[in-house]
């Protein structure tokens, strides 16, 4: 189970830039072209508190800036900060053993919580926090360790946005290129399905074509992971952060929390950081849609968005499968009510859900899978403004 994770702490304000339209069962709306740039305009759902810092390395700008020093449970986001800390000063050669690429390769790549407990139980706890935080190192302004009592709490460590940033700056710019290499890769080899079976790929990875690189968190009482072919088989319920500890009054340790971190574009152009936590009670799959949102309402020099129409969708297990059939392979199962983008439609079998029976089904490309339109919010079988798919 996933460890219990930091909360945020208490907004003066949410700042709302420009409101969307939240819930599961939104209906279409095309997004931009590829590579259109725009003013700052961060869109944060209601109900959803964020940090948010998008830099521009090419221009060494910060192209949004909403609520970026605010600090808010890291979730898995301290990986990063796990994996710095062992690779410090092990030069010149910055050999890995294989004991340890073994946990670490899929610590960034997948979120691998039990290689996270055993750096952090290995190599001092909190203590981890204060080096990589202190002015010889990172000289990070906002990130602290868990609280006292908690030490074995690596998710409570608090972090901001503009911290996140510069975590990232200095990795790409200051670190010694074995370390610099090691991680980016593992970042650009995030699979979707986390090693809890969560499908971690929110945020920058949905919103954005590659190249990109993602380091994601999550925490809350939420269902058990569906990622993956094996989908709901055998799953039992999670609920990580139902019997969070009580902290200060202003650290928040109930809400749900979803955080997107990395960079977006060619030679890792932008750094992106979205934190967000979400009202007590929102499900895996509206905390997905909402950072969503927020994610591709960003001005992210030198992204690419991919094509499309996003759609809401309902039911819970719905399968994404390799053909327009259920009789095709399943490929994963989709977060209960969660945005997806659409590029094609094309007729296959009929599906009836009473009092619903459709026989078109959408292709999903991030997933590169079908599944049945019956599942999709729209008040027609056929979805509207979509093509059919060319085989």
């Amino acid at each position: 189970m996933r460890m219990l994770l930091r909360g945020a702490a208490a907004l003066a304000a949410v700042v709302t830039v420009a409101s969307l339209t939240s819930g599961a069962a939104a209906q279409s709306r095309p997004d931009e072209g590829a590579g259109t740039v725009r003013a700052a305009a961060a869109q944060i759902p209601p109900g959803v508190t964020a940090g948010v810092a998008v830099y521009d390395r090419r221009d060494g700008t910060f192209t949004e800036q909403v609520n970026e020093s605010a600090q808010f449970r890291s979730a898995s986001v301290v990986k990063l900060l796990l994996a710095l800390d062992f690779l410090w000063n092990r030069g010149p050669d910055y050999v890995i053993p294989a004991a340890d690429r073994a946990l670490l390769e899929p610590m960034l790549r997948s979120s691998y919580d039990d290689a996270a407990d055993h750096y952090w139980s290995t190599y001092g706890g909190s203590a981890i926090i204060d080096r990589m935080a202190s002015p010889e190192r990172l000289d990070l302004r906002d990130t602290e360790g868990p609280p006292a009592g908690y030490p074995g709490y690596w998710g409570y460590t608090a972090i901001s946005a503009r911290d996140t940033v510069t975590i990232y700056r200095y990795i790409l710019e200051k670190a010694p290129a074995p370390v610099r290499t090691f991680i980016m890769d593992n970042l650009r080899a995030s699979t979707r399905c986390a090693s809890d079976k969560f499908d971690q790929h929110f945020g920058i990875a949905g919103a954005f074509d590659r190249p990109w690189a993602v380091k994601q968190g999550w925490s809350g009482k939420f269902a058990e992971g569906t990622c993956g072919p094996q989908g709901a088989a055998g799953t039992v319920a999670k609920t990580a952060g139902e019997a969070a500890p009580r902290a200060a009054a202003d650290v928040d340790l109930t809400r749900p929390a979803l955080h997107s971190t990395g960079t977006v574009g060619a030679d890792d152009r932008s750094i992106v950081a979205v934190l967000t936590t979400h009202p007590v009670g929102t499900s895996y799959g509206k905390a997905y849609t909402d950072i969503g949102r927020l994610t591709r309402s960003l001005n992210v020099p030198g992204a690419a968005r991919p094509a499309g129409t996003w759609f809401g969708t309902w039911g819970e297990f719905v399968n994404v499968r390799k053909g327009p059939s259920t009789g095709d392979a399943r490929i994963t199962q989709l977060p209960a009510g969660v945005e997806v983008l659409v590029s094609c439609q094309v007729r296959g079998q009929v599906v009836t859900v009473p009092p619903y029976t459709n026989e078109w089904w959408a292709y999903l490309p991030q997933y590169k899978g079908f599944i049945s339109n019956i599942y999709i919010s729209s008040p027609d079988n056929r979805l509207p403004n979509v093509p059919e798919c060319v085989s």
